[in-house]
């Protein structure tokens, strides 16, 4: 039986197939403009199968995409949901000095402010590059106008990870009170954080697993679940990346002619809602 019905996060990181991290060492970032772009038509879908639905959730979009899609942006808030930044190049916060990061995040606020006319209140780095090498970073989001984010992965990951990081929403940074992370979903099983949260590991489980784990942290935390895919992952016709090694292929093409399928099965046994309005209105966070 499914927990009582407590809001959960939905989120989508609005970018294109091959601005993945993985992607990067095969897709120069000056062959972007070349590439055949479908995010607008995917999240198309998604915005039509919210509003089917009848579910609000949080769009972290990259200032690159605001700025070639510009009506894509409005449609996003006009339709109800939250905008929120996901930077503005796509590049990993990790990578980036403090001044660089501080740049990037200042120019998609702005994009995304202008082209929505709402405050953009939350961030999420790419590929959850904020971690114990960089986390002055919070105090820069907190500087440029952010309120909360939504950076850290607390597992183990070949490729960004806290794992000893807090489960659920905590205080971060120096200035003021601090910003609010909010961390996506894991479930603390054999001592372990196992990933509970969306993206590739949605498409790779068994829905059933999935759908018992959100229900778990549900019902046992009583904390509300975060939730995350992208565009690309229900695009089954996107064009396939030559030259990957068989790692990143599997990883980003798993499953993908089942995930639509999968998500309207997930908005049907959970009840979604938007980032802001579940965590900075009810200010749920940890000390």
């Amino acid at each position: 039986m499914l927990a009582p019905m407590i809001t959960n996060a939905l989120t989508i990181d609005v970018e294109d197939y091959f601005q993945v991290s993985a992607f990067a060492p095969y897709i120069r970032r000056d062959e972007w403009d070349a590439r055949e772009c479908r995010v607008e038509r995917n999240v198309g879908r998604i915005l039509d199968l919210l509003a089917e639905r009848q579910v609000h959730a949080t769009f972290f979009t990259l200032g690159w995409i605001a700025e070639r899609y510009p009506q894509l942006v409005r449609r996003i808030v006009d339709e109800g949901h939250e905008l929120a930044s996901h930077g503005y190049g796509h590049e990993r916060a990790s990578d980036l000095s403090e001044a660089a990061f501080t740049a990037d995040i200042t120019r998609a606020k702005g994009l995304l402010e202008d082209l929505s006319g709402r405050a953009v209140l939350g961030y999420r780095a790419p590929s959850f590059s904020i971690g114990t090498g960089n986390l002055w970073a919070f105090d820069v989001l907190a500087r440029t106008g952010h309120r909360y984010s939504s950076s850290i992965y607390p597992i183990r990951h070949d490729h960004y990870g806290m794992p000893d990081s807090p489960r659920f929403a905590y205080r971060v940074g120096s200035i003021g009170s601090g910003l609010l992370e909010v961390p996506v979903t894991t479930l603390r099983l054999l001592n372990r954080n196992l990933p509970s949260s969306g993206g590739g590991y949605f498409r790779l489980l068994p829905y059933a697993l999935s759908r018992w784990m959100i229900d778990t942290v549900n019902r046992d935390d009583r904390q509300s679940a975060i939730f995350y895919f992208h565009p690309w992952e229900i695009d089954a016709g996107q064009p396939r990346v030559a030259g990957i090694d068989a790692k990143t292929r599997f990883r980003h093409y798993v499953n993908i002619p089942r995930m639509e399928g999968r998500l309207r099965k997930l908005l049907g046994d959970f009840r979604w809602g938007r980032m802001d309005q579940i965590f900075l209105d009810s200010a749920k966070a940890q000390v």
